[in-house]
């Protein structure tokens, strides 16, 4: 699709945007959201023409881009069929997706609770894991990132906790693997391993095995920052949850569907949790769909106890049609093995090339079509090249980067001191490598502020 020039209708709906959209995670009067008109594939586009290749699939959720035709044509079609019913009855739509998402959820995780999104998939899960152990506390990541509900928001980890903190939660934080910047003092992955999980051991030893309920960690941290565990890490806290008889609740929100090159990243580690959380690629975003995949011991506990939750639009018959197109597209086209190549082939490539050019680079790293890139200001001392939760004039270099991508044509993702390459996980060579002269183009802005 061509994009064409409408300054007016673009005027006119940035203004009812700035007179009535309240905005998420922001300050109302300090931002100037782009109005956008259009999208297809990898690619969206403003009023006034100017197209940008996305290298964030919306907040990483069009694993099959925006608009693929046989998605639209499954929603257009379950809408004339039947467009919503209540959650208690069985509905085609729904027990055909909670079938395709219990075919490729790894070991005995055949049971499926349906959400509208991540966070309450978060809530629900942490409830079932209470629940079933009897145990109040859970244990969480201090880099981590897991939904802006009540629940959702104190286990996560990053700044955008502290608001809606207050302590009551029954969450307590730990610190995860992370060699890069350790903080156990590493200097290698085996030691970053080792030396997380004794911390982990310890954490539990210290708050009390018979009061944790559940572990919930990212199987790969997203947001925080793309942090691919050690080898071994995530199997040594399997150990430790069965050890002490606590739920591992692993969130593939993020890093499910094919974003790792696998369907789900636990697929990676050949680890199998209790719950496991999912939403986002799961329909590539086009409604809104979230999950919990729960193992047999879990669902026998609410056999014959009712399970006290629910959401009135859970298994949302739109939604559900919509991942079931997506899956079948997702295989009819071969999405995940695209992933899985072209991150290995092209994407890793490219940017640990680019790290090799450009001094603002102090990592790389990733898998799949899930890369971050972790900007410096001095490759010796790792100092970021802006300071943790930055705003404002101390943000500067990470604002004057993203400017720069979007000048060459690219939207990124921005987070901190990092740039996230999560394109669309059906984003052809031709556009990675379109991206990848972008993001070159942009590190050089970023290069100015190194010491």
């Amino acid at each position: 699709m061509t994009p064409q020039p409408n300054p007016e209708a673009g005027a006119a709906v940035k203004a009812a945007d700035r007179a009535h959209v309240f905005h998420s995670w922001s300050a109302q009067e300090l931002i100037d959201p782009l109005a956008v008109a259009g999208a297809e594939g990898s690619y969206f586009w403003d009023y006034d023409g100017r197209r940008y290749l996305d290298f964030t699939s919306g907040l990483v959720y069009t694993n099959i881009g925006y608009q693929h035709p046989k998605v639209v044509a499954a929603i257009q079609e379950q809408a004339a069929r039947m467009t919503t019913f209540a959650p208690a009855f069985a509905v085609e739509a729904r027990s055909e997706a909670a079938r395709l998402i219990a075919e490729r959820t790894p070991g005995d995780l055949d049971k499926i609770f349906f959400t509208n999104g991540g966070a309450d998939a978060v809530e629900h899960a942490l409830r079932m894991a209470r629940l079933h152990t009897g145990r109040p506390k859970v244990l969480s990541a201090y880099r981590s990132y897991h939904g802006g509900t009540q629940q959702a928001v104190n286990v996560t980890g990053d700044p955008r906790r502290w608001a809606s903190d207050s302590a009551t939660a029954g969450v307590v934080h730990f610190w995860a693997p992370f060699l890069y910047r350790s903080r156990f003092y590493a200097e290698t992955e085996e030691q970053e391993c080792a030396r997380a999980l004794e911390h982990l051991e310890t954490t539990i030893a210290f708050e009390g095995p018979s009061t944790i309920a559940a572990v919930i960690l990212e199987t790969i941290p997203g947001t925080a920052g793309i942090m691919p565990p050690p080898p071994g890490y995530l199997a040594g806290v399997r150990a430790l949850c069965d050890k002490y008889g606590i739920v591992l609740v692993l969130d593939e929100v993020m890093a499910g569907f094919g974003r790792t090159g696998t369907w789900f990243a636990a697929d990676l580690y050949d680890v199998v949790p209790d719950l496991m959380t999912f939403a986002k690629g799961v329909n590539s975003g086009y409604v809104p769909l979230g999950g919990v995949a729960i193992s047999a011991e879990i669902a026998a506990t609410f056999a014959t106890r009712p399970y006290p939750g629910g959401l009135t639009y859970s298994g949302h018959p739109l939604a559900c049609a919509a991942a079931v197109a997506t899956i079948n597209v997702m295989e009819e086209e071969g999405v995940v093995e695209n992933a899985a190549s072209l991150g290995a082939s092209v994407v890793g490539p490219g940017l640990r090339e680019l790290a090799e050019r450009h001094p603002s680079v102090g990592e790389v790293r990733g898998t799949g079509m899930f890369w971050a890139v972790e900007l410096v200001r001095d490759r010796e001392t790792r100092e970021p090249l802006v300071p943790y939760n930055a705003s404002g004039e101390a943000n500067a270099p990470m604002a004057a980067f993203a400017a720069a991508a979007k000048k060459a044509g690219l939207w990124p993702f921005v987070n901190m001191n990092r740039t996230h390459v999560v394109p669309p996980l059906n984003t052809s060579e031709a556009e990675l490598k379109e991206g990848l002269a972008a993001l070159d183009a942009a590190l050089s802005v970023a290069d100015e502020y190194v010491r």
